[in-house]
């Protein structure tokens, strides 16, 4: 697996990296060799935020953990990341087409099963990016769905949790 580590307002020491790696082995037993992993860390102030994002065979997992130390932030992160993966080791195995190794009682969470409590349809009208962040904001929702005037495509608005906002957009 390939493993970009990136340090955002922080430059990263080489053991971090060493501890990413190692980190991150347990990972390589589940995924092919062509598979990457990007590592973020952004510290602000008393906290720091790892975010770890691995790419494999046209599927994107992603975590992220905040704490007081980066390592301690990284310790959390892969283990959501790992819990994810085996929680939802069926259903991979039958997107991805490949067979996951088995792994011990004691790291295995029982999988959540998938509710459906609500279905809504609504038609989706063109505006612009500012119109749909208005909408969003006037229904007091956290995202929002709407085609773009400009290309005609359907887009995501959302909040993020620092308070500005993003798009989705198909590639």
């Amino acid at each position: 697996m390939n493993i970009e580590v990136i340090g955002r307002k922080v430059n990263l020491k080489d053991s971090f990296k060493e501890r990413v790696d190692k980190k991150l082995a347990k990972f390589s037993r589940l995924f092919h060799e062509d598979a990457s992993a990007t590592v973020t860390v952004t510290v602000e102030k008393d906290r720091q935020t790892v975010e770890v994002m691995i790419r494999a065979d046209g599927m994107l997992f992603r975590a992220e953990r905040t704490a007081k130390a980066m390592e301690e932030a990284l310790d959390l992160v892969v283990d959501v990341l790992f819990n994810q993966i085996v929680r939802n080791k069926d259903r991979l195995e039958r997107k991805m087409k490949v067979s996951f190794p088995e792994f011990n009682e004691e790291e295995i969470l029982p999988a959540e099963e998938i509710d459906i409590v609500r279905r809504k349809s609504f038609s989706v009208k063109p505006m612009s990016v500012e119109e749909a962040i208005l909408q969003m904001n006037m229904l007091g929702h956290q995202f929002f769905l709407y085609r773009d005037a400009v290309d005609n495509e359907i887009n995501l608005v959302y909040v993020r949790r620092d308070g500005k906002y993003g798009v989705i957009v198909p590639e």
